[in-house]
């Protein structure tokens, strides 16, 4: 009998260790991985050295991470916008799922991001830079127990951080890229060396204005792009016969058109040498963070993972900056690198979305992945896990904003072959695309005879994905307008 109850105290003990009862850490599933997740903004996906496309941008760190991890080229966000793009990374979820649909849109109060996982599981969680979820402010959010941040955009120069809840200026020059890699790095150097951790190192650059480090300027002054094919299509008037919607053409002249970018008359050319320029602010980031791994013995063990917020046109049917469902626009860099779990030089084709980084992170943090995240880990693609079902497609979604009302609501499908891109809320041409043969989105097939049920199949399709999501609502927000001018009164119009 003292036998029998022997074994059951055994058993009870072996099942809280294992998950039922009164376990401390439900979270924990394997071994914790320690992750880095460095997150620029509007960065696009082929602004690197080793891709080629500026034959004289030099972003070796970049090269480095590459070469000895992963470049995955096929990476989207599901909306190319700032607040909703942060929140999908965080969140897991689509713009319409978690509500954070423009720049301005708060959070609703109901969401839960990743890192508050991460927390739960032991891990010690630090964030340093641009928030900018939402016209949230600087305070400390949840799910990190070291916080860093500024309100907004930001500013370049002699930044205000709000570091756990109090407010400090920096001022001589100081440098936002240098400064958050300096403190993410002090950060890990006094960290517990007995916990795991998951850094999220979220740069301000390369967002306009752009602003390079001092040392930067003028490296590449009088450096030219070559202009994309389709960037004077819509000066033209050759649009009509590409059967480009109209309101692309008429974007050519507004804040977000090459001839009239942000409403200023500056050269192209100038412009795109201040982003190259300013990202090398972040390439030095990458190399300090890559530097620090090494030295501690922290290479071959962590998950590092750099990726863009949203792409970035520069040129590309007559349009600058983002918010389109264009490649430029909608593609971003993901390098990632770990040497326990794959070997560096890989280049896979599959496809691969920002609602994928929460899971991937989960997954090697030991945590079970929430019921409503949509997204899978990318690991799989990386190790060569035949039994991974590569993506067959990716969806995307914009809505229509008071600020920019140039571009109107969005909803778009992708596959390996096809894009179909449909409006809503416009009088205008809805787009579909033959990737393979026409990758650079010139020729709109949308009425194209033999391509009718192609396109009818991916606009059912969307319709599926936003029913079975809970997308097809448009998710309205309280924003509240002034007259120019009149702030006094505050009179909506």
């Amino acid at each position: 009998m003292k036998a029998q109850i022997s074994l059951l105290f055994c058993l009870l003990l072996m099942g809280f260790a294992y998950g039922f009862g009164n376990n401390p850490n439900p979270y924990k599933t394997k071994k914790q991985r320690n992750v880095i997740f460095i997150l620029t903004d509007d960065h696009r996906y082929d602004y690197m050295g080793f891709t080629g496309k500026v034959p004289w941008l030099e972003t070796p760190n970049m090269d480095k991470l590459a070469n000895e991890g992963a470049y995955l080229p096929n990476t989207f966000v599901t909306t190319s916008l700032c607040s909703p793009s942060r929140a999908s990374i965080l969140t897991g979820r689509f713009s319409h799922s978690h509500t954070i649909v423009d720049n301005q849109a708060p959070d609703p109060g109901n969401l839960t991001y990743f890192p508050q996982y991460l927390q739960k599981a032991g891990y010690q969680t630090g964030f340093f830079g641009k928030w900018h979820m939402g016209d949230h402010g600087d305070d400390p959010q949840p799910g990190f127990t070291h916080w860093e941040s500024f309100p907004g955009q930001g500013v370049y120069y002699n930044p205000t951080l709000n570091i756990n809840g109090n407010r400090v200026a920096y001022k001589d020059s100081t440098y936002i890229t240098d400064l958050l890699t300096e403190h993410a790095l002090d950060w890990l150097d006094k960290r517990d060396k007995k916990k795991p951790f998951f850094m999220y190192l979220s740069h301000k650059a390369v967002h306009a204005g752009f602003q390079p480090a001092r040392r930067h300027k003028g490296k590449y002054k009088g450096k030219r792009i070559d202009l994309p094919s389709t960037y004077d299509q819509t000066k033209t008037g050759e649009y009509r016969n590409l059967k480009w919607p109209q309101w692309v053409a008429d974007q050519r002249t507004s804040w977000h058109g090459v001839d009239y970018m942000y409403h200023e008359n500056r050269d192209l050319h100038e412009m795109v040498v201040d982003y190259c320029e300013t990202l090398l602010g972040v390439d030095e980031s990458v190399g300090s963070v890559m530097k620090y791994l090494k030295e501690e013995g922290l290479e071959e063990s962590t998950l590092v993972i750099y990726m863009g917020d949203n792409g970035f046109s520069w040129g590309e049917h007559g349009l600058i900056d983002k918010r389109h469902f264009y490649e430029e626009s909608v593609k971003v860099p993901l390098l990632v690198k770990c040497p326990e779990l794959f070997e560096g030089g890989k280049k896979p084709l599959q496809m691969v979305q920002n609602i994928d980084i929460a899971p991937t992170i989960l997954a090697e943090a030991g945590v079970k992945q929430p019921e409503n995240m949509p997204g899978v880990s990318f690991i799989p693609i990386l190790t060569g896990d035949e039994k991974t079902k590569a993506r067959e497609e990716v969806f995307y979604e914009y809505y229509w904003e008071y600020d920019f009302p140039m571009t109107p609501t969005v909803f778009g499908m992708r596959t390996d072959n096809y894009k179909y891109i449909k409006y809503h809320g416009i009088w205008d041409r809805n787009e579909l695309y033959d990737l393979k043969n026409d990758p650079e989105e010139m020729y709109n097939l949308i009425a194209d005879p033999d391509k009718q049920e192609i396109a009818k199949s991916m606009s059912e399709a969307i319709y599926t994905w936003l029913e079975e999501t809970n997308g097809m609502n448009i998710p309205l927000k309280r924003t509240v307008k002034y007259r120019f001018g009149d702030y006094k009164h505050k009179n909506e119009y």
